[in-house]
């Protein structure tokens, strides 16, 4: 999640209220310096050594890195014929990136002439992260996509007692759960296995990667599919969660301190009956 993003300030559901009225949300761009040195490796070449990115915050979208031209191997990208444009920064451009005996097509855009109340873009690249190899903040690896500086994840230890129920049977229940807070989701809670029903639950081979936790693998619960997940080696900064196991709690019945929960509706919400 992100500050554009969900129910971030100027995300698709705001959680809070401004004192004022926004003239607008939708092509709201906010452009940045940041202070981390970013690199991106293709191939085992270096592509981008930057002390100087940017991070684009633009409504709708998670935060991007824009990367300086002289900080950018431009000898190792190739131009395209493909081009884009953006009601809200203009035309762009795009390059393959050719390097250590690997390709990735169309992996680099820029806006070499941005509109007139676009940011000042001109001169930066950015980088489909998925197309790259590997990336590293400062000298950490850095998964999934680039991470927002305005998001938090906080996991503390709590004597609320919390129960889970899907279809009417209890699931999950503990006086010691973890609450996880992340800046623009619900409140996850985190069980302790022993406090599972894991004779309820179901492995799939399923696993997603989130850029702040690490990568979760999953289990389903009667019909609901993959609405239990753990991280068994979460990031340094989610270490406590380590082994625990939560709840989308979209889809399951959350009791706190006996009282029912309503249910958070989010992009993990089970869709209506002949929605796709």
């Amino acid at each position: 999640m992100a500050l554009t993003v969900g129910s971030g300030p100027f995300g698709h559901r705001p959680r809070g209220t401004f004192n004022f009225e926004l003239p607008r949300t939708k092509g709201l761009i906010y452009f940045e310096d940041s202070p981390r040195r970013i690199r991106a490796r293709l191939g085992g070449e270096t592509v981008v050594d930057s002390r100087h990115a940017k991070l684009l915050h633009e409504h709708g979208y998670l935060p991007i890195y824009y990367f300086p031209e002289e900080e950018v191997r431009m000898d190792l990208l190739v131009p395209s014929d493909k081009h884009t444009r953006c009601p809200y920064k203009g035309e762009a451009s795009y390059w393959s990136v050719h390097a250590g005996g690997k390709v990735a097509e169309d992996a680099v855009w820029s806006y070499p002439d941005p509109l007139e109340d676009a940011p000042p873009l001109a001169g930066y690249y950015a980088f489909y992260w998925h197309q790259m190899d590997e990336w590293l903040e400062e000298d950490e690896p850095a998964i999934v996509h680039a991470r927002d500086p305005y998001h938090r994840v906080d996991v503390l230890p709590t004597s609320r007692h919390v129960r889970v129920s899907v279809d009417g049977q209890v699931v999950a229940e503990s006086d010691h759960p973890l609450a996880l807070f992340e800046t623009g989701l619900p409140t996850r809670w985190y069980f302790p296995r022993e406090d599972v029903r894991l004779d309820m639950l179901t492995a799939t081979d399923t696993q997603t990667g989130c850029a702040y936790k690490g990568f979760a693998t999953y289990w389903s619960v009667g019909a609901e599919d993959d609405v239990v997940w753990s991280y068994p080696e979460p990031r340094p900064e989610a270490a406590r969660i380590r082994d625990h196991l939560a709840f989308f709690d979209e889809r399951v019945d959350v009791e706190v301190d006996g009282e029912l929960q309503e249910r958070p509706v989010t992009q993990w919400s089970r869709r209506p009956s002949g929605h796709s």
